[in-house]
């Protein structure tokens, strides 16, 4: 994905503000943390057959992704970006990298501690 394709401008979802503002004080840990809370939203939505609410959580967690890539710097903004991917392919792709529910909560559950034991 073009860097000058990242916009939040694209899906307003209820995450407005969030470049230039709050967001970008957050930590890296911090925002994959939450970033991982509406992608873990988005999984226990879709197993329970709750495809409205899969969907909100889904889009609400592309929006956290594009603003944490714009606010990002180089090395970190490819992780960010490679990890935007795995979950798209999840949920809604055809799931190319064999991803499951535990494996991306495997990722992103480290971030949330570590984001909340720095508190």
């Amino acid at each position: 994905m073009a860097e000058d394709n990242l916009s939040t401008q694209t899906l307003p979802l209820g995450h407005s503000g969030l470049v230039g503002g709050r967001w970008e004080q957050l930590t890296l840990v911090e925002q994959l943390g939450n970033i991982g809370s509406e992608v873990g939203r988005a999984i226990r939505a879709k197993s329970a057959g709750n495809n409205e609410r899969s969907q909100a959580a889904f889009y609400r967690a592309l929006e956290l992704f594009d603003a944490t890539a714009v606010c990002t710097r180089s090395a970190a903004r490819r992780e960010v970006l490679r990890a935007r991917e795995v979950v798209c392919d999840y949920l809604v792709g055809d799931n190319d990298y064999n991803s499951d529910a535990s494996s991306l909560e495997a990722y992103f559950i480290p971030f949330a501690m570590a984001a909340r034991s720095g508190r």
